[in-house]
């Protein structure tokens, strides 16, 4: 009796199976035919973001809903392609899709915790779920999903379906695939990955928002160590090399900064050029453009221009912190405060967010955002030095307060603080319009105006060379005497109201020779300069160099670059000199290429001598760049000769409100200008000239750029004389001695003779503009 009432439960349980497997049959006969094409996969196309690069082949910038960087399967290192399937799916080449031990192991484990602890999704049914189902935890998806991985594996080899996942796979931080995510979290290529990190992007499919270590670090290195137990116990890893890989320190790359140098507004500045060629198109379609940056340029205008800024900031006195905390006793709660101040606090230029803990006359000790201790001692407190002896002080770093650190060239920490001024450089060359390097500003992420291409702001007397340009064609020389004198200008003659200019440094030394005026950038000669040729003449003289007149008024203001310019016109119309009178056009586009490959765009840049328009005599850019070197030898620039360089030539530039301080300097090979100013104009102060604040970024520049580069001799072109002159009066003195000889144009030279033609032709200055000048 007891063994028929055993039977009917088992009867009943048998039939309740029979039941279900109904049920799942007619599920799969239902859902198999309304199942999507797997073509998708078959003809993998996935997005691939725009991609910007240097002529040097670095990537500099990325644009696209995904970041992303496709790897064949074959160019995976073995050690993270075990690592995957240790943590994914270990039967991954044995199963047909879908894995049956695991589903089994998995349904224990669930039932006996009594809660979904384990998943049992194979790759191919993460590869289905990712490219065709939604989220939702439903009967009707998972039987979908197991019967899309069916369909996978008879269209695809295990390497392919391996392969797109390994490039699909969604792994935090923006990051696709793992050849991203090693860059954006390590800022490594694949092949240079150690166990612990290959371990740690291993882990990140399951969760990515749950295990990212830069979010959450303690749940991301359980995680890891999971993997890492995984790869050893299959085999994968020896003893030692789990030990070590156990031990090791996570290290990210700490502002998930993929690209190996900062070029921002270069990267902002070709892809809206690109943009405006293809539109939204190439966020998706992996075109890659190639611009004409140099790397190792880049970088080193990048550093410098920071450290220019930096230098004028100490110069300037420290501003006391950015914030103040009050510090718990209590640890934990300690580093929950520091934290919680500095989450909303990123890195600027290299400006690291810090909390005081202690502070004295000898130290100040801080945490970072990453709970770092940092102890600043020695030079690095030469910001904040006396303020820490001055118990009276609200400006110094006392425990609590939200400071910023800076590491130095030697690796030391130093107390820094954001900059309020900004910078601009760019470089090109001469000879066909190449950008070199750009650096739009201090700090792309915190400000993206790119102040190389979008600011206009006033030359000051680096626009003098164009003003003596001008003048050399209308009959003056180097040796040409003016009178430096204070000059004092009716409202008709300067837009305005009287003018009473002074020179920069406030003194007035008489007649001397446009070589000495420039050198020493005196202003009151180039107005009277400005005053002999018209300024209507010098109005429309400058366009030839790529300014537009209507940027700078026909007034006698214009002597002192009252005008409008920016960093990159400089650049453009300095490179006429640099090259012996060429008109060239700055260019960033190399060329633009497919996802293949394939050419879509190449440029064609037209070269000096070559097909470029000459819109400058030769002899002209040869005596301008003469009396430029003068500048750099003993003028408002000789700083600049400790790069013991004899190929060096420019102009400073400050204005009369010393609101821009500039440099434009150049060799035969690379026109460097470089600008510093606040974006809301306003005094830098009164030392702030060019040759203190804008001189030194070029110089760093340059020591770099020029490197290794040959020194070319100035050749004399045809047309051009040195005659030994009389340094005081200018005239021709056979007795000078060689440092005296002066350059002039042949048919000009003292004692010259003039055919009709020329004479004809050469205008001569009337008596009131002799009377104005001398």
């Amino acid at each position: 009796m007891a063994a028929r009432w055993w039977f009917y439960p088992l009867i009943l349980l048998i039939s309740l199976g029979f039941v279900a497997l109904g049920v799942v049959a007619l599920t799969i006969i239902l859902l198999y035919p309304s199942l999507p094409s797997v073509e998708v996969l078959t003809d993998y196309r996935p997005k691939i973001p725009l991609r910007v690069y240097t002529a040097d082949g670095d990537l500099i910038g990325e644009f696209g809903e995904e970041k992303r960087a496709v790897v064949a399967i074959k160019d995976v290192p073995e050690l993270l392609k075990q690592a995957i399937l240790a943590a994914e799916d270990e039967r991954f080449y044995t199963h047909s899709g879908v894995d049956y031990w695991g589903v089994g192991r998995a349904a224990l484990s669930n039932l006996s915790s009594g809660a979904k602890t384990e998943g049992a999704s194979t790759i191919t049914m993460q590869v289905a779920q990712n490219f065709f189902l939604t989220k939702e935890k439903t009967f009707t998806r998972k039987i979908s999903q197991a019967l899309l991985a069916f369909k996978i594996e008879q269209s695809l080899s295990k390497d392919q379906i391996l392969e797109i996942y390994f490039n699909h796979i969604f792994l935090g931080q923006r990051a696709y695939g793992f050849s991203s995510a090693a860059q954006v979290y390590y800022s490594k290529d694949l092949k240079d990955l150690q166990p612990a990190e290959v371990a740690m992007l291993a882990g990140l499919p399951k969760a990515p928002s749950r295990f990212n270590p830069v979010v959450n670090p303690k749940r991301a290195i359980q995680r890891q160590h999971y993997v890492l137990r995984r790869m050893r116990d299959l085999g994968y890893l020896k003893e030692d090399q789990y030990r070590q890989a156990i031990a090791a320190p996570l290290k990210l790359n700490p502002t998930q900064n993929q690209f190996a140098v900062s070029a921002d507004h270069v990267a902002e500045m070709a892809r809206k050029e690109v943009f405006d060629l293809y539109g939204d198109t190439v966020y998706v379609s992996g075109m890659k453009v190639y611009t004409t940056i140099r790397s190792a340029d880049q970088a080193a205008a990048v550093e410098s221009l920071r450290r220019g800024v930096m230098d004028y900031d100490r110069r300037h006195g420290y501003r006391g912190p950015e914030g103040r905390i009050t510090l718990p006793q209590d640890a934990a709660k300690r580093d929950e405060a520091v934290e919680e101040a500095l989450t909303e606090r990123e890195v600027v230029a290299d400006l690291v967010p810090a909390v005081v803990l202690e502070a004295n006359t000898k130290q100040v000790v801080a945490v970072n955002k990453r709970g770092e201790t940092i102890t600043i001692t020695g030079e690095g407190l030469r910001q904040v030095a006396r303020l820490l002896g001055d118990k009276a002080s609200q400006l110094k770093p006392v425990p609590g307060a939200i400071i910023r650190l800076q590491r130095e060239e030697k690796g030391a920490w130093a107390v820094a603080q954001l900059p309020r001024v900004e910078a601009a450089f760019v470089s090109v060359s001469p000879q066909d319009g190449a950008i070199r390097a750009l650096v739009g500003g201090v700090d792309f992420g915190s400000n993206k105006f790119n102040r190389v291409t979008q600011a206009w702001r006033q030359p000051g007397s680096s626009f003098k060379p164009f003003i003596y340009s001008a003048a050399l064609e209308k009959g003056f020389s180097p040796a040409t005497v003016v009178n430096d004198a204070p000059v004092v200008v009716d409202p008709g003659r300067t837009g305005g109201q009287i003018w009473e200019p002074k020179n920069y440094d406030g003194k007035y030394e008489g007649p001397m020779r446009l070589r000495t005026a420039l050198a020493k950038s005196k202003n009151m000669v180039s107005i009277r300069v400005l005053q002999s040729i018209g300024p209507e003449y010098a109005q429309e003289y400058v366009t030839r160099f790529g300014f537009q007149a209507e940027n700078h008024p026909a007034y006698l203001t214009m002597a002192l670059g009252a005008g409008s310019v920016t960093p990159m016109q400089m650049a453009g119309a300095y490179a006429t000199f640099a090259n012996g009178g060429y008109r060239i056009k700055p260019y960033l586009i190399a060329a633009i290429r497919d996802d293949k490959g394939a050419a879509l765009f190449t440029a064609a840049p037209q070269h000096a001598g070559e097909e470029a328009e000459r819109v400058l005599d030769a002899r002209n850019a040869f005596v301008m760049t003469s009396l430029m070197r003068e500048v750099v030898r003993s003028g408002t620039a000789a700083r600049a000769m400790s790069l013991g360089r004899q190929d060096l030539a420019g102009k400073t530039g400050t204005t009369n409100d010393h609101n821009d301080a500039w440099f434009a300097g150049f060799n035969d090979n690379l026109v460097g200008v470089a600008w510093i100013g606040f974006d809301n104009p306003a005094d830098l102060g009164a030392n702030e000239t060019g040759g203190q604040a804008a001189l030194p970024i070029w110089m760093g520049y340059m020591t770099k750029a020029l490197k290794g580069v040959k020194e070319n001799a100035l050749d004399v072109p045809e047309g051009v004389l040195a005659i030994a002159i009389d340094p005081v009066t200018g005239q021709r003195d056979a007795g000078a001695k060689e440092a005296f000889k002066e350059f002039f144009y042949a048919e000009m030279a003292p004692g010259a003779a003039e055919s009709p033609t020329t004479a004809k032709d050469r205008p001569r200055p009337t008596e009131e503009v002799k009377n104005q000048i001398f």
